[in-house]
């Protein structure tokens, strides 16, 4: 990968009501959409291997708490070093992220109909992807939702914590579709940021940019279908 330098301001575009060549915009989403897809596709592949091969399903149940751990550590690792590691680091991590991500989603389906997936993935794709358009033509900013967006964040990942210890059906619902409603906030916020260069401005590239929003956009994506399978599906 090159690097193509941008000037790193001491505020974003956004933030300074600076908007981009509508090519150079378009250009942000499509690098970033093209990774974030190819991430879900590697995560799509290491789910059906898992699903397909009983020893993949062991070691995933096995140590189902060591890979969110080390899952968690690439995302903040990326997340935190991206101004530090080139372009093509982090987008390596990000695919070794992907595919661990794989292994667990592929454990987590297995607990459900194919009914239910087929149903969820679906609903997530519509919600994701008209969140995507309305955060990509809407002339409203969305800067001020990201305060919003991250206490709420906070707020469902404490209420699923203490749901591991108290097991209420009904506060696990709820926790689902305030998930829901976050997280397909988060991809018309996240989108936007891309396509207003606000990546590429605080990573001073845009390849880097490019990984880091597919990043985000790719856990908007997960998350969001995540959730809806805990509100639609059916356990086996």
């Amino acid at each position: 990968m090159s690097q193509n330098q941008f000037p790193t301001p001491f505020a974003t575009p956004s933030a300074l009501g600076v908007r981009p060549d509508a090519r150079l915009a378009s250009a942000f989403l499509t690098q970033a959409f093209v990774w974030m897809f190819a991430g879900l596709l590697v995560t799509a592949g290491v789910a059906w291997a898992v699903q397909s091969n009983e020893r993949l399903l062991e070691f995933a149940a096995n140590n189902f708490f060591i890979l969110f751990i080390a899952q968690l550590g690439l995302v903040l690792g990326i997340s935190a070093g991206i101004n530090r590691i080139n372009a093509t680091l982090a987008l390596a991590l990000f695919f070794v992220y992907a595919a661990t991500l794989g292994i667990t989603i592929g454990l987590i389906v297995m607990a459900y109909t194919q009914t239910s997936v087929v149903t969820a993935f679906l609903s997530a794709s519509a919600m994701f992807g008209a969140a995507a358009l309305y955060g990509a033509t809407t002339k409203r900013s969305l800067a001020g939702l990201g305060g919003i967006l991250f206490m709420g964040l906070i707020g469902i990942l404490v209420a699923s914590l203490l749901n591991i210890f108290l097991g209420n059906s009904m506060l696990s619902w709820v926790i689902a579709v305030v998930g829901v409603v976050i997280f397909t906030a988060l991809t018309a916020y996240d989108v936007q940021r891309i396509q207003a260069g606000d990546l590429a401005a605080r990573t001073g590239s845009m390849e880097k940019a490019a990984v880091i929003g597919a990043l985000h956009l790719y856990l908007d994506f997960i998350n969001l279908f995540l959730f809806m399978l805990r509100l639609v599906g059916n356990r086996n």
